[in-house]
């Protein structure tokens, strides 16, 4: 088994987890473990080939990402911006069934909850967006084909970062809350995050608060959990393992794995773990989103 230590995609930070489970779905010959001292660290690990060219080899192109079922338009349905009405929606998963990335509409939003006005409801990872932007857009806007070297900086955390929202939930992107600090990413950490969203689908309950004013939103995604359905704000867990797992396994890991029975980790090859804290908004109307990491 050949492997790069990425020094740059440590596990406390929900874009680098995120970026480094995304690597293993774009690649299907990748797979993930974690290092055990310190903070734990991704390891991609390939049976055959350096790991880095197989993730470069694996780059999704522009023309692959301008044809995501997520984009604004398909052709014979209605369109779907950010406020996307519950029939488009259905109509756009019934078009797109059967595409391989399909999954990126159940990853971002879902129609077994629907809001007052009949709009589905979006996944915690798929954050409001100024400007009418939708999370496809966001992708677009910082698309590019790196060298295998340049994949080879952002693993090991010297990356070129660009002035960007990027996917919009990164807490690292954002300086002082003390001034108007413009907002930097690292567009690789951000793509592969977003691939790591295939590992995250969003459900509901078939709640419908169009019906009624007392209707609670039921959407969750995977991963995100509350201590209290009506009182504590969901919180993302997310855990660090010590074999090196493909996606199809961290799938099974992540449905196995019990974040709040810690005696239980070991069993399934969990050494470390945490869950996210939310950026305070300033004011009611600051729509901005940002999550960081405590270890449980």
């Amino acid at each position: 088994m050949n492997e790069f230590t990425c020094p740059g995609l440590p596990a406390s930070w929900v874009n680098g987890w995120l970026a480094a489970t995304g690597a293993t779905v774009l690649s299907q010959e990748l797979h993930l473990r974690w290092t055990t001292s310190g903070t734990p660290c991704a390891v991609l690990c390939a049976p055959d080939g350096d790991p880095v060219s197989l993730l470069a080899n694996s780059w999704p192109s522009r023309e692959q990402l301008e044809s995501m079922p997520i984009k604004r338009t398909w052709p014979d349905v209605e369109a779907m911006p950010r406020k996307v009405p519950v029939d488009a929606f259905a109509q756009r998963v019934a078009a797109v069934r059967g595409e391989p990335l399909a999954w990126t509409l159940s990853s971002t939003a879902t129609d077994l909850h629907v809001d007052e006005k009949g709009n589905v409801a979006h996944a915690p990872f798929d954050p409001p967006v100024p400007r009418g932007y939708v999370m496809h857009d966001r992708l677009l806007r910082i698309h590019f084909e790196p060298s295998a070297e340049r994949l080879r900086q952002t693993l090991l955390g010297i990356g070129e970062r660009i002035e960007s929202n990027g996917l919009g939930f990164d807490i690292a992107r954002m300086g002082s809350a003390a001034d108007k600090a413009s907002k930097w990413v690292d567009p690789v950490v951000e793509t592969l995050a977003f691939f790591g969203l295939a590992l995250l689908p969003v459900r509901g309950q078939g709640t419908d608060a169009s019906l009624g004013r007392n209707v609670r939103p039921s959407t969750i995604q995977r991963g995100w959990v509350r201590k209290n359905e009506r009182r504590d704000r969901p919180r993302f867990v997310w855990p660090a393992w010590s074999d090196p797992l493909d996606s199809p396994a961290i799938d099974a890991l992540l449905d196995v794995w019990k974040a709040n029975k810690r005696a239980s980790w070991p069993s399934v090859g969990i050494h470390a773990a945490w869950q996210s804290v939310s950026f305070e908004a300033k004011s009611t109307s600051d729509t901005t989103r940002g999550y960081g990491s405590e270890r449980m």
